[in-house]
This record gives C-alpha cells, sequence and structure tokens, in this order.
C-alpha cells in the first residue's frame, strides 16, 4: 500500500512543481513540497514498518514493535516542518502584498494541478487507510492521513488559485493566503500524529473503554476475583497487557493454570494473537 502511495506521490511531486513554477503559484509549489515530503515519509513508513513486524529475539524481548511507534512521530514531526514552512512563505508573500507589492497571477495549470491532485490523493488515502484498519497498524493509519492532508492542501490550493484567477489581479493574494491556510490544517494532522506517537513512547495506558473491556473479559470467568494493578500499554500495532487476578486458594494448581490459560486466549481473540499478556494469580482472602 505504501508503493501505491509512493507512486502517486512521484507523479504528483513532478505534475505540481511543474504546475506550480510555469503557473507562477505559490499555493501550488507550496503543496508540491507537501508531497515531497509524502515521499520521503512513505519510506520512512516502509522501512520501520518492516522492522517492527521482526519477531522477538535475544535484545528485544518484546518485539520490534516500537520501530513503528518511532515512524509515526517521525511522520508527525515532518508534517509540522512541511507546515512550519508553508506557513513561513504564505506569510512572506502576504506582507509583500500588504505592504504594496503586485503578486503574479496564477495560471490554469496550477488550477487543474489542484484538481487533478485532490481526485487522486483522495483515492490514494481510502485505499491506505482501509489498508491500515486491516493490518491494525498505526503508521499505515498515520500515512493514509497524509495522504488525506495532502487532499486538504490541494482543495485550499484549489480554491486559492480558483478565487485569485476569476476575481482578477486585484485578488491574487488569495495564492499565498490559500498556503497559509493549508499550513494551518497540516499542522492540525501533525499534531494529532505526535500526540500519539509522543504518547505511546511515554507508555501512555490505553483508552479507559478499552480498558473497561479488558476487565469485563476477565471477569466474565466465574472463579476470577478482584482483578487489580492492571497496566496497559501499545507496542506499536499489538498491546500489552498486565493484570493481577485472584482465585480460590484451594484450587489445584493444574485448575488455576487452565483457568489463566483460558483467559489469554479470550484476550488475543479480542486484541490479536501477538497481545502480551502477564497474569499474576494470588490466593483469596
Amino acid at each position: 500500500m505504501t508503493l501505491v502511495g509512493s507512486a502517486a506521490n512521484v507523479l504528483l511531486t513532478v505534475f505540481k512543481f511543474v504546475a506550480g513554477i510555469v503557473g507562477h503559484s505559490a499555493a501550488m509549489t507550496a503543496d508540491a513540497v507537501h508531497s515531497l515530503s509524502d515521499l520521503l515519509t512513505d519510506a520512512v513508513v516502509f522501512l520501520f514498518v518492516r522492522i517492527s513486524g521482526k519477531p522477538e529475539d535475544v535484545g528485544h524481548d518484546y518485539g520490534h514493535g516500537k520501530y513503528e511507534t518511532l515512524a509515526t512521530t517521525i511522520i508527525g514531526i515532518a508534517l509540522a516542518a512541511v507546515a512550519v514552512g508553508i506557513g513561513c512563505k504564505a506569510v512572506e508573500s502576504l506582507l509583500f502584498w500588504y505592504h504594496g507589492g503586485t503578486l503574479p497571477a496564477p495560471g490554469m495549470l496550477a488550477l487543474w494541478a489542484a484538481v487533478v491532485s485532490i481526485l487522486l490523493k483522495e483515492l490514494v488515502y481510502q485505499y491506505t487507510v482501509r489498508r491500515g484498519k486491516a493490518l491494525n497498524s498505526p503508521a499505515v493509519e498515520a500515512n493514509a492521513w497524509h495522504h488525506r492532508s495532502d487532499a486538504l492542501s490541494s482543495l485550499g490550493t484549489l480554491l486559492g488559485i480558483g478565487g485569485a484567477i476569476l476575481l482578477g489581479d486585484r485578488w491574487t493574494v488569495l495564492d499565498p493566503l490559500a498556503g497559509f491556510v493549508v499550513s494551518l490544517f497540516i499542522l492540525r494532522v501533525a499534531w494529532k500524529l505526535l500526540k500519539g506517537g509522543l504518547d505511546e513512547l511515554m507508555e501512555a495506558s490505553l483508552p479507559d473503554d478499552v480498558e473497561k473491556e479488558i476487565l469485563d473479559i476477565v471477569t466474565s470467568f466465574p472463579d476470577v476475583r478482584d482483578p487489580h494493578h492492571l497496566c496497559t500499554r501499545r507496542i506499536g500495532s499489538r498491546y500489552a497487557i498486565e493484570l493481577h487476578i485472584r482465585m480460590d486458594g484451594h484450587m489445584p494448581l493444574a485448575e488455576s493454570h487452565a483457568c489463566t490459560c483460558e483467559i489469554e486466549q479470550a484476550l488475543k481473540a479480542r486484541f490479536g494473537d501477538r497481545t502480551h499478556i502477564t497474569l499474576h494469580v494470588e490466593p483469596t482472602k
């Protein structure tokens, strides 16, 4: 799915740079830079997701899932950097116009490039996000949002270029104004990705509704009493669950072991076979 996005980004990046330069559009040139950032982040996702799928080894008892979390964070940083760059360039043009400068009017080629970009990037987004959900991969889903952000930026670019062309020379300021709006859209997506990635790197707990579901599954077993000390986190695309439970102290060891195995299987059936589960059994008081 990353290769599909990369192929689309190569075509769009070249097309947008040509359209932005030939069409004298600051917004389209900024959009081309955004597409170039997509190419770079596609490479990051392709590399890190492959690494995160490696099994546990001597030096990585919990697997390599954090590489995927790191990839999501890098994508967020890349998006934020692109947003700041686009925003600063747009502000520079807006200040030039405000002080009496004349901005060049964009050409029709830039307008058509925006239309093509919106259609193609939205198709790539829909395809990538479906694959990300199917694989339960945060990094792939993050990359899908990168494609969606490109579609949104092209929409803002389309409005700015279209307005500058249709409304005449007095409104050429709409082109850099569109570039500034685009930067805000991208920055919002970047913040969402960075927050999620940093939460995982800082070992943030799973959402409350997920933890409640874990407890509901565990307490559905009649022999289990008083689940406590629940600790949860993400390891890339999989969950880690640690929990203390109480059982009848007179229960045979083989029977309590069989019960904990059933609990583990129930949790893995719900959250995935690669879920890391640690259950500590204590006797009831």
